[in-house]
């Protein structure tokens, strides 16, 4: 066989095959793709050596909502963060992280994975409550539960610490220039006097009651803001440890158990400092024992035998890797020098300290043990409970039905929006996020299986009726609309006489003179300054805002503290004293300098992610959070999700 490949190879035929080939490369193009080793990946970000997978997209996505759903006060729908930008902002927000963490690591900025360790042990989540010290049980569990691996948290602690290194690097004794601060403390000093008078509503003609078809018209050009979404009945049925005595007695003789069983690991061990100095032979042994019983400094004595010494300070039995020569270490007493001829070959031991241990009494951990119990006695109860629950529903019977059969109540919900909100708009309590989610992706009349809620927790829901989102009937809302329709045109008519005097004023007439023939009279407010500014109450946000945009002499209307208008003009501009402005620049000095630093700290990130080339997967990014992907084509079309139109997260 290899006799006729060779001579096929060197036949015209394979001579005319291998031309064809190279001439099909050179006029298709092979691109820069290395088709030897093709490259695979699901990430949604990559920076250079870095990823980011779906998974980790979905851990940082959800942290993220969930602090938003905090500030608003409601549950919000992965689709509705969506619309709102926010799985963009962490996509943008991970990317940015990213570069720049690879941009450290490119600068060889990289903490030791001893430092890391250490980091970790000082982590209060992870101590034993009993013992007080870091226990890796804990350690992996808490992991656990936040759906985080040992490798991912060590991961962002590593990056954690060498942005701190580098920021320390960066901003070691940086100050802001003093004529920073100079030109902060003259814009912060800075006073203006104003005159202003006020246009009442009651200064205008009053509108004529609005009719149906006006008010038909408004209701129109408001229908997105106006639209009900969509409204749901729900039954919903709970397992929840609450439900099954959480405070019943504990088995005397199943806490002994798990005490004996945990007495070990919540027992401070007896610690001791052993130096071990291997030895190639019983002569070299003795030696090296002589020198240690005589007070000679061991790491010598090892040098002088050809070998170097082994510390253990302060370290339990466990830590010593030969059990033979751990076993001698313990037995021996402090001061003492023995040779003892372990697993690993002969070795010379001295203990220079001894810690004594401590063994925990069963009435110190009861507490904590009874609380441990307790725990998973409700955790095996709830689970039998949704046992039973699922066995009756998946038999036939509907969710009241099964749950009834189970021995667990149902609850009704609703009519409640997918936001959690009930018709008035208030938010309904005991609702969740997982509960929301699986009660809309069920059409009426459907029942979900048991869902895990979390923390121990179960569900399941049906949708008793389903009310779909749209307008109000006219009749209902119509006295609303009829005084959204008075107040607009009020505002137009006040806005229209505001102007009309404020261009008499700005023709030549004075500010007092104007305000007579208004049937006013002008407010003098001066030495307002940027400090003491929101303490005047009878300033609005608009009044000040154009007082501290305009330059002296320039009149100008802004809504009153009050529903109203007024006109208002700035007189004049004074700058602080000088040794007032001194001392203010001083002072803020130092808070100009934090608000430099962390402005460094964002340049230094920008300019990683333009340096390092990151890739960006938004459908992957959409599929990870459990939304369908975008095709570019309706994307381009529809314009970017989260355009005016789409529903606002505001309280």
């Amino acid at each position: 066989m290899l006799a006729a490949i060779r001579s096929f190879a060197k036949s015209w035929v394979a001579t005319l095959l291998f031309g064809l080939l190279i001439v099909s490369f050179v006029v298709f193009g092979i691109g820069n793709r290395d088709v030897f080793r093709p490259r695979f990946t699901n990430a949604v970000i990559t920076a250079g050596s870095r990823s980011i997978s779906p998974a980790e997209f979905k851990r940082a996505f959800d942290g993220y909502k969930a602090r938003v759903e905090q500030q608003v006060g409601r549950p919000i729908s992965a689709e509705l963060a969506a619309e709102n930008g926010l799985d963009r902002q962490v996509v943008e927000g991970l990317a940015t992280s990213e570069a720049f963490a690879e941009a450290l690591n490119r600068m060889g900025i990289r903490p030791s994975d001893k430092l890391i360790a250490a980091e970790i042990q000082k982590i209060p989540a992870f101590f034993d409550q009993v013992t007080g010290r870091f226990d890796k049980t804990a350690y992996q569990r808490r992991l656990a539960d936040n759906g985080l691996t040992p490798v991912a948290l060590e991961s962002q602690i590593r990056d954690q610490l060498a942005e701190q290194h580098a920021a320390s690097g960066l901003i070691a004794g940086l100050r802001t220039p003093r004529a920073y601060a100079a030109l902060a403390a003259i814009y912060t000093l800075e006073s203006r006097d104003m005159g202003y008078f006020p246009i009442e509503p009651t200064s205008v003609p009053q509108p004529a009651a609005p009719t149906d078809a006006q008010l038909t018209e408004l209701m129109n050009e408001n229908k997105a803001q106006l639209t009900r979404p969509e409204f749901r009945t729900l039954t919903v049925v709970r397992f929840s440890p609450t439900q099954v005595a959480a405070n019943a007695p504990v088995d005397p003789a199943e806490l002994q158990k798990r005490f004996n069983f945990r007495k070990d690991t919540l027992s401070t061990p007896e610690t001791r400092t052993v130096i071990q100095i291997p030895a190639r032979d019983p002569a070299t042994a003795a030696q090296v024992a002589k020198g240690l019983a005589g007070g000679a400094d061991p790491a010598l004595t090892a040098k002088a035998a050809g070998v170097e010494a082994i510390t253990y300070a302060n370290k339990p039995q466990s830590a010593i890797p030969d059990k033979k020569v751990a076993a001698a270490a313990f037995a021996t007493p402090s001061g003492q020098v023995a040779t003892v001829k372990g697993d690993l070959g002969l070795a010379v031991l001295k203990v220079l300290s001894v810690t004594p241990g401590r063994a925990v009494t069963l009435e110190e951990v009861k507490p904590a043990l009874e609380a441990e119990i307790r725990k998973d006695q409700a955790s095996e109860k709830v689970y039998a409970l949704t046992q039973a629950y699922d066995d009756a529903h998946q038999g036939g019977a509907n969710l009241a039905a099964a749950a009834a059969k189970a021995g667990v109540p149902t609850a009704t919900i609703g009519p409640v929006s997918q936001g959690g909100r009930d018709l008035t708009g208030q938010p309904v309590p005991g609702l969740n996020q997982k509960l929301m989610e699986a009660a809309w992706a069920l059409p009426a009349g459907g029942e979900s299986e048991v869902e895990d809620a979390g923390n121990g927790e179960f569900f399941a829901v049906r949708v008793e009726k389903v009310t779909p989102a749209a307008l109000p009937p006219f009749d209902e809302i119509k006295p609303m609309l009829a005084r959204a329709w008075t107040q607009r045109e009020l505002v137009r008519a006040m806005q229209a006489k505001a102007d009309g005097l404020v261009a008499r004023i700005k023709k030549g007439e004075s500010l007092e003179a104007v305000a007579a023939s208004a049937g006013s009279s002008v407010v003098q407010v001066p030495g307002i300054d940027r400090r003491n500014a929101g303490q005047n109450q009878t300033l609005s946000q608009d009044m000040l805002g154009k007082l501290f945009t305009s330059r002296p002499g320039d009149v100008f209307t802004a809504q009153n503290s009050h529903f109203g208008f007024v006109v208002g003009k700035l007189e004049a501009v004074h700058v602080g004293d000088t040794a007032t402005l001194a001392q203010t620049a001083e002072q803020m000095r130092p808070q100009m300098s934090s608000g430099y630093i962390r402005e460094l700290g964002e340049s230094a990130h920008v300019a990683a992610r333009r340096k390092i080339k990151v890739n960006v997967d938004a459908n992957r990014a959409r599929e990870a959070i459990g939304l369908e992907p975008i095709d570019p084509k309706k994307a381009a079309a529809a314009g970017q999700a989260g355009a005016p139109g789409k529903a606002p997260l505001a309280k």
